[in-house]
């Protein structure tokens, strides 16, 4: 009597009959920016994963009090801040694609209306191309990717502010592109920093190290009572209109 054959399993081939371990994701693998979003949809699992000058990078696990609550505190100043500033726009880990291989995924990024003056702009098939006003990462084991790999690509392609949180070593990096180059903006005598893109954009730099949102706002709403601020959204009103 004949031996009946093994079955395949459903999940070892694709439709194609191609194994997917072997289109699979892996730190450091090498791919264009085409292939790299063809086997991300095949990965829906995986959250976060970015191409940099075409290399796979798969950050480690997040951690809650060095990551996951600064982060949430950074979309919140940025959430408020847009909130009442029409055409201004914040998205949280949306792939952004740059020149080249590079699809980045920033911890958060705020962009203004390319119909009222923006950089960037949301592609056909809805990914967020070119470089927004501003990008914020929360940096742990990334920091020196972030610093680095990272900032240099942001500098490249002209985003320009670039945010480096790094909660474990009490620091925050606020960049500033100037004649193409970054450089560092300084806080104030108060430990403030004030945005040059986005007026009345401030963070109490403490606050945000310290775990204490509410002194984060506070200073922000200070911010938008600043009369820079109120300038800034007669002109992108005048822009709107």
């Amino acid at each position: 009597m004949a031996t009946p054959s093994t079955p395949t399993s459903p999940a070892a081939t694709t439709a194609s009959g191609v194994d997917p371990a072997a289109r699979g994701l892996q730190e450091g693998l090498r791919l264009s920016r085409v292939e790299f979003e063809s086997r991300s949809a095949e990965r829906p699992d995986l959250k976060k994963v970015e191409l940099i000058d075409g290399v796979v990078r798969m950050p480690s696990a997040v951690r809650y009090a060095a990551h996951g609550k600064p982060h949430a505190a950074m979309v919140a100043w940025l959430v408020t801040y847009a909130v009442g500033a029409p055409r201004v726009h914040v998205v949280d880990n949306a792939t952004l694609r740059l020149e080249g291989d590079n699809d980045l995924q920033p911890d958060a990024a705020m962009l203004i209306d390319p119909g009222a003056g923006g950089q960037a702009r949301v592609s056909a098939d809805d990914y967020l191309e070119g470089a927004p006003e501003l990008v914020a990462e929360v940096a742990v084991s990334s920091a020196s990717r972030d610093l680095n790999e990272k900032l240099r690509l942001y500098e490249r392609n002209g985003v320009r502010e670039y945010l480096v949180c790094c909660v474990p070593d009490r620091r925050l990096d606020w960049f500033e592109l100037v004649q193409g180059a970054y450089r560092v903006r300084a806080a104030d005598a108060a430990g403030v920093v004030r945005s040059m893109v986005f007026p009345g954009l401030w963070l109490n730099v403490g606050g945000i190290l310290s775990d204490e949102p509410a002194a984060v706002l506070r200073t922000l709403h200070e911010g938008l009572a600043d009369p820079s601020h109120a300038a800034f959204l007669s002109g992108l009103r005048a822009r709107r209109s």
